[in-house]
């Protein structure tokens, strides 16, 4: 698969192999950094963070971080050729979540303002960014608040992302499919 340069964002349903074109993609680059913003809640979700690791290798090296990896980013993954941020999906719930946790500090402003910073990171051209996200919006309107507040919220993050990014693929069954841009 050829490694074009440029920004690049994945999306699609869940397993719909974007996370393993997001791999490819990385390969051919030397200085490889994984942004993961899972967090491991529960035995499955442990059991995927494993399953990711195993599949990355260890020459990549690691920003585990679910809300505010931008900073981390901008000083631990400043001389690395590619980043691999996976995923936006689950960036998107945690904030939503710690946003309406009434025991916690964080708010709207805080997520705009490394929502900013995300903007920032992509309009630089390095290091490469691969962003993988879900595609929420081609199902039914979610029956509870909270689901839409969700499904509103990533579809405006996928947007502006979409928006900056050189590539844009939709993997449809393990296929891509150049939305924006050329296939690799």
């Amino acid at each position: 698969m050829d490694r074009s340069p440029g920004h690049c964002l994945l999306t699609g349903g869940a397993r719909s192999g974007k996370s393993r074109i997001a791999l490819e993609l990385c390969q051919s680059h030397d200085r490889k950094c994984f942004v993961a913003t899972a967090e491991a809640r529960d035995d499955d979700m442990r059991s995927r963070i494993e399953n990711h690791r195993r599949e990355r290798g260890p020459e990549w090296s690691l920003i585990e971080e679910p809300l505010r990896f931008c900073q981390r980013l901008r000083t631990e993954a400043r001389d690395t050729d590619v980043v691999l941020i996976d995923c936006l999906t689950l960036w998107v719930s945690n904030w939503l979540l710690a946003m309406s946790d009434g025991h916690s500090p964080l708010g709207q402003p805080d997520f705009d303002e490394e929502l900013e910073q995300l903007d920032a990171l992509l309009a630089e051209p390095n290091p490469r960014i691969i962003c993988v996200t879900n595609e929420v919006g081609m199902g039914i309107v979610p029956d509870n608040a909270l689901a839409r507040s969700y499904r509103d919220l990533l579809g405006k993050v996928n947007q502006r992302v979409a928006q900056v990014s050189d590539t844009v693929l939709l993997l449809v069954s393990g296929i891509p499919i150049a939305v924006k841009g050329s296939l690799p």
